[in-house]
């Protein structure tokens, strides 16, 4: 007996000396995404820590042309950083996720001229327009949920044990839906958002972020900074107050979009919100910003789309080896942080806090345990653990609990493919105005996105 177990020890060792050896396989899909750069980048600075064999960079038979050219910049910068990183280009979803240990998702179906549907449309109809907000994010998630769950069948098949990272938007819909919709349990959503609130409270303070200890609650594109400590000592409202103190310069958070507040709402909610709680908070307003840059510049979409093609001509240059500066003007800011930052974690078990989309567990108490939420996690090998931040504050629960609800419902509509579920999600999104309103936008939005709507066109 006392030689089996010594035989059975001795096995598992060389097994776990095995997989060091192999080194780490990571899978992105929609590898010929802009962003890609960022997360090269990323890798490289850690990969003392992170030793990564295998980078597969995935993406469908549209992007081919994009992923090879980001592909042979991602090659260039791991052959100028020496590292034994092998980097493959492959429309073959399969292949990639094949024993992958992670996999990261950055895509968007339909590209960027979906999303300018999604921005355009609903401004037709006096209504903002945006890609993880109102109209424009449900259409997002009706598209997205269901090649997500797909990857996530395929990854069940492929690669049981890996962990699948989800960048793509609507974040918090999308994690909502394989919690809610699959067996997948490894899986967390991520947004930069969270890290760019705690620089500029840094800022804000003049002391380094390491010494920041900044409480997140909500969800995603719906998080509050809802206590702030620094070294230990609660100063949540002495920034509120540096950051109110000039009524010329209201909110001085560059990191955070035209952050342009009331003083006096800000410093009473006592919480600092995302820059995306404009959209509810500031309706009228940003309407009105999106009209006018939409008649002037583009949509977001379109800007966009000219950064992108400006980012690739870039990219192909054979002697650039490193991320370009200007890849920062494409709104992917601190992704490579927050995405390797949290797959180090995990991967070393470093049980260190950051702030992700998870499954709620009774960290907010007034929101179901099984939902996604946005909160600060402990992340350790077996995945996020969620730190109780108690009940939603009086002032903010009620909008949180209604974006909850639209995402719940929206997910159930993106895996059904139900009209009348998708159109109780649109109504019920504080972003659209009337019943009516969201009917006709519903039935426009769907014809122009029938082609990346299969399940709602089931019988044609």
């Amino acid at each position: 007996m006392e030689i089996k177990i010594i035989y059975t020890d001795h096995v598992v060792k060389l097994k776990e000396c095995f997989r060091m050896d192999k080194g780490i396989k990571i899978a992105t899909i929609g590898g010929g995404s802009s962003y890609t750069p960022e997360l090269i980048e990323g890798f490289i600075k850690r990969y003392a820590e992170l030793p990564i064999s295998e980078l597969w960079l995935v993406d469908i038979e549209q992007g081919r042309e994009k992923l090879e050219i980001v592909g042979e910049l991602a090659k260039r910068m791991v052959k100028k950083a020496e590292l034994p990183m092998k980097i493959y280009m492959t429309l073959d979803r399969e292949a990639a996720l094949k024993d992958a240990d992670f996999v990261t998702t950055q895509f968007r179906v339909g590209l960027l001229e979906a999303r300018a549907k999604d921005e355009r449309i609903p401004l037709t109809y006096d209504t903002i327009g945006q890609e993880t907000n109102g109209p424009g994010g449900l259409f997002k998630g009706l598209r997205t949920i269901p090649v997500i769950l797909e990857i996530v069948k395929d990854m069940e098949r492929l690669c049981p044990e890996a962990w699948l990272i989800n960048f793509t938007n609507p974040a918090g819909m999308v994690t909502e839906a394989v919690l809610r919709h699959s067996n997948m349990r490894r899986v967390v959503g991520l947004c930069n958002g969270p890290i760019g609130i705690e620089r500029g409270i840094a800022e804000t303070l003049k002391v380094p972020k390491e010494e920041l200890y900044v409480e997140f609650t909500g969800l995603n594109h719906m998080v509050f900074a809802k206590k702030i400590y620094h070294k230990g000592i609660d100063v949540t409202q002495k920034v509120l107050t540096l950051m109110t103190q000039d009524a010329g310069d209201a909110v001085g958070l560059k990191n955070i979009a035209d952050l342009e507040w009331e003083p006096d709402f800000f410093r009473t909610l006592g919480m600092i919100p995302i820059g995306y709680l404009r959209y509810y908070y500031q309706t009228a307003t940003m309407l009105s910003e999106q009209k006018q840059s939409a008649e002037k510049e583009g949509t977001r979409a379109e800007v966009v789309q000219k950064i992108e093609h400006e980012l690739f001509e870039l990219y192909k240059d054979e002697h650039l080896a490193i991320k370009p500066p200007q890849l920062s003007e494409r709104g992917g800011a601190y992704y490579s942080e927050a995405a390797c930052n949290l797959i180090n974690s995990i991967y070393n078990d470093k049980r260190d806090i950051q702030t992700v989309n998870t499954r709620n567990n009774g960290a907010i108490s007034d929101i179901d345990c099984d939902s996604a939420v946005e909160v600060n996690c402990l992340i350790t090998k077996q995945g996020p653990i969620p730190l109780t931040t108690g009940e939603l504050p009086i002032p903010i629960k009620g909008l949180v609990q209604q974006i909850k609800s639209f995402e719940r419902i929206a997910a159930q509509a993106a895996v059904t493919g139900d009209y009348n579920t998708a159109l109780l999600a649109m109504t019920i999104n504080p972003l659209v105005p009337s019943d009516r309103t969201a009917k006709q936008l519903l039935d426009e939005m769907l014809l122009a996105h029938k082609e990346y709507l299969p399940n709602f066109f089931k019988g044609e």
